[in-house]
């Protein structure tokens, strides 16, 4: 659905994205209902569906604005930043930042990983995300600053690495924010730069 929005309706269509973000993520997807959504709201149906198609599509709207926010969140800590590997250690924080600050967006994600409709969505994200650190790695590389590598496959260790940490020590061990950026970012950039040890 294509509908161009004055600004109480992007506010209308916000607050939707918002509260139903908060149902999916503390019921889950398929106990939460349209009509659930909207008497939370306290509008009508048809307010949801000037906005939405379906269920489906909401919940795939709330994933991607979600990793857009993300991006812009990891853009504005980098920005200004000449060195890459500065704005490889600024994204990380960032990055679980976020994470800590969106907690109820992590059991959707998790959820949607299970699910052939929406895992194309994180698929997408994933690629962008991946792109974005390649840039970093390829231009410490140039610059010697990091070891020679392949940057696709350092870009997605350095994902995974943050995206792990942040599973296991900040949204189910609750560990503070800081403390786990530190670890993420001692590990990787001693990865990043130490020297390869030819094997004898």
């Amino acid at each position: 659905m294509d509908r161009r929005l004055t600004p109480r309706g992007l506010e209308r269509r916000r607050q939707l994205m918002a509260f139903a973000a908060e149902r999916f993520a503390a019921n889950g997807y398929h106990p939460t209902s349209v009509a659930e959504i909207v008497k939370g709201l306290g509008v009508g149906k048809g307010v949801f569906y000037w906005y939405f198609d379906s269920k489906e599509q909401l919940f795939a709207e709330i994933l991607r604005e979600a990793q857009h926010d993300l991006r812009r969140a990891q853009r504005q800590a980098i920005a200004g930043e000449d060195d890459p590997l500065r704005r490889i250690e600024l994204g990380i924080r960032a990055s679980l930042r976020w994470s800590a600050e969106h907690a109820h967006v992590y059991p959707l994600i998790q959820f949607a990983a299970t699910e052939d409709r929406f895992r194309p969505a994180l698929r997408k994200g994933q690629e962008v995300a991946v792109a974005d650190v390649m840039r970093h790695v390829r231009e410490g590389i140039e610059r010697g600053q990091i070891r020679d590598g392949d940057p696709v496959v350092i870009a997605h260790a350095i994902l995974g690495v943050t995206t792990h940490l942040a599973r296991t020590f900040v949204h189910e061990r609750g560990m503070p924010v800081e403390e786990v950026a530190d670890a993420a970012v001692s590990f990787v950039l001693e990865g990043l730069t130490a020297p390869v040890v030819a094997r004898t």
